[in-house]
């Protein structure tokens, strides 16, 4: 093929995307959505793990380092990148015509933000709000890597953990996301729970609620839904699901929206690998154990065992 073939071929491929552009959108650009890029937020995780895990995640930290001022300057650094994460995300959202579900009226008091000093000043808000959580999510993290020593007998120390585990490493994400959620700030906290679900091979939507001393064994393949509640120390294999019975439809037939769709496991459950468990009504037990392959569509009592 001649060369002049060639650059044709590739001005016809040019006109064709620029046409797709068009008719199918798609495009992020400064200055209309302007949203942050997967690898904004990414970058944004991972400074947030180099706060909660000094060391392990992160650059090196010396024996003589002043951790206060180690600390300080990686929160100041987070404060403004998350700070421009969450304005950008926020402008977007207005622009949509979205009400971002509850967040509005807790930023404004006529539910309405169309000013972009306002939103910047909410944003700023919003971003140390999220922030001066982060020790108790700390300490909620230092629960499942302690459950995760004394799940597995398999294991040596608690370094080990945090450094390999993937069902960890989600849980970890988990963490930092769902308080985001919590917050109503839109998009951020499903990119950081897509991310983790691409590295992990655990999905987990940053809605679910879970409690303290948390662990995933093996972790691919585990899939846990929006309304999904979780109590404490619950511990679940590779292939779990906690999904939903049905999809509820509206009269046009599109899918209802909200709702409790995923299950309740109470404290102390044991679920064993590839058991799949649905509905929003479906309750598991305090105690109970559902063993491998097994097909919940029912409550589970107290201290049941269930292995089919």
């Amino acid at each position: 093929m001649s060369d002049e073939k060639r650059r044709q071929r590739l001005r016809g491929l040019t006109d064709r995307m620029a046409e797709s552009y068009e008719e199918l959108g798609g495009v992020n650009l400064a200055g209309q959505k302007n949203l942050p890029s997967q690898s904004t937020i990414v970058k944004i995780l991972e400074d947030l793990l180099a706060v909660l895990f000094p060391g392990y995640h992160g650059e090196p930290v010396s024996r003589d380092a002043d951790l206060s001022l180690l600390v300080a300057a990686r929160l100041d650094n987070l404060r403004r990148d998350l700070q421009d994460v969450i304005e950008r995300t926020l402008i977007h959202c207005v622009q949509q015509g979205e009400h971002c579900r509850d967040l509005w009226p807790k930023l404004d008091g006529t539910g309405l933000i169309d000013d972009a000093d306002r939103i910047r000043q909410a944003s700023g808000e919003l971003t140390l709000e999220y922030l001066e959580q982060l020790p108790e999510i700390r300490a909620l993290l230092d629960t499942d890597v302690q459950a995760a020593y004394e799940g597995d007998p398999s294991v040596s120390n608690t370094e080990e953990i945090i450094l390999c585990y993937p069902g960890v490493h989600a849980v970890m994400i988990h963490r930092l996301a769902h308080p985001l959620f919590l917050l109503g700030i839109p998009l951020l906290p499903r990119i950081m729970s897509e991310w983790a679900h691409s590295r992990t091979g655990v999905d987990i939507h940053p809605g679910a609620d879970i409690g303290p001393a948390f662990f995933i064994d093996h972790g691919t393949g585990v899939v846990i839904g929006e309304t999904t509640l979780i109590g404490r120390k619950v511990k679940i294999y590779q292939g779990v699901t906690l999904g939903a019975l049905s999809f509820p439809r509206n009269a046009d037939g599109s899918l209802v929206k909200g709702g409790k769709r995923h299950p309740t496991i109470g404290d102390r459950v044991t679920i064993y690998a590839n058991a799949t468990i649905l509905g929003g009504e479906t309750v598991i037990g305090e105690g109970a154990v559902i063993g491998g392959g097994a097909w919940i569509t029912q409550s589970v009592a107290p201290g049941a065992v269930m292995t089919d």
